[in-house]
């Protein structure tokens, strides 16, 4: 009997979770493990984050294609799907979101939004229709098609060289502990970010901010504040909202590796702004390419 595609997705999520189990066995656990784990850990993550999230899927910003194509494999890397897969998803969710037709609405429960919509019967995951009405731009592009094709064995790949350098703690720590960490920390903006925090700005969902996951993901936990403007490529608009990809990105710009960076003026963070949270934010003017 052939498996659905939700079916193998389930499995494969269970058979990660228990295999990162042995990250608790002593034989396993090597302080040169843990490192490798975090670091890849961040790799990964903000190659989700940066590259799938605010480069590809809002084109918040441009990166150089060389240095895109390199993100491009570290988010590959957090095995949540290749870019076309990832992308299409995340632009429907923001199409319908919180509504009937968004794949993760938060209208079906907490663990419908965390990671029940990936291996449970879903009607509202993106069809081949779908995938091409709302990611044409990236499935016209070769290489994001190859990317797609071989996310797995992209993470093959790279479990057999922490074997071949460190061992199976190497690849405990490094695949199958990393993956479950940072699964559960992205699925949370989808869970959390949609139920705990304040409210900053006025929109139609349930989008919230949400510090202390901010923190853990890179700044994606100013979730309110994306949603209100997806397009910008600053999530943490306020002095206290500390969003460590948009560091990154200053940084990017001032070695030439990212251009056109988008803000919202201060006219459009006015339109939306709930006035019942808090005082005004300190943000630039100009909504496009900000020079900070």
């Amino acid at each position: 009997m052939r498996l659905e595609r939700h079916q193998a997705t389930g499995i494969g999520l269970l058979l990660i979770h228990v295999i990162a189990l042995a990250a608790f066995l002593p034989m396993f656990f090597s302080w040169s493990a843990l490192l490798v784990g975090f670091i890849l850990y961040n790799v990964t993550g903000l190659g989700i984050t940066l590259c799938y999230h605010r480069t590809l899927a809002h084109r918040g910003l441009r990166l150089n294609t060389p240095f895109e194509y390199l993100a491009v494999i570290c988010g590959a890397l957090a095995l949540q799907g290749g870019p076309i897969e990832w992308v299409s998803t995340h632009r429907k969710h923001h199409a319908f979101s919180d509504g009937e037709d968004d794949p993760h609405t938060m209208s079906r429960g907490f663990l419908w939004a965390h990671c029940s919509w990936l291996f449970r019967q879903n009607s509202k995951m993106c069809s081949q229709e779908d995938v091409r009405h709302y990611a044409p731009d990236l499935v016209d592009v070769p290489f994001y098609r190859w990317v797609d094709r071989n996310t797995l064995w992209l993470q093959v790949a790279l479990g057999i060289g922490l074997l071949a350098v460190g061992g199976w703690p190497w690849v405990i720590w490094g695949i199958f502990a990393r993956l479950v960490v940072c699964y559960h920390i992205t699925w949370m903006i989808n869970s959390v970010a949609h139920m705990i925090g304040y409210r900053s700005f006025k929109t139609t969902d349930l989008s919230r901010n949400c510090w202390w996951l901010a923190l853990l993901s890179w700044g994606e936990g100013w979730h309110n504040n994306h949603h209100a403007f997806p397009f910008s490529a600053r999530f943490g608009l306020r002095w206290f909202e500390l969003d460590p990809t948009w560091l990154m990105l200053r940084v990017l710009r001032l070695v030439h590796l990212a251009h056109e960076i988008k803000i919202p003026t201060r006219e459009m963070l006015e339109r939306l702004r709930n006035t019942n949270v808090l005082p005004a934010a300190r943000v630039p003017s100009r909504a496009v390419d900000q020079r900070t």
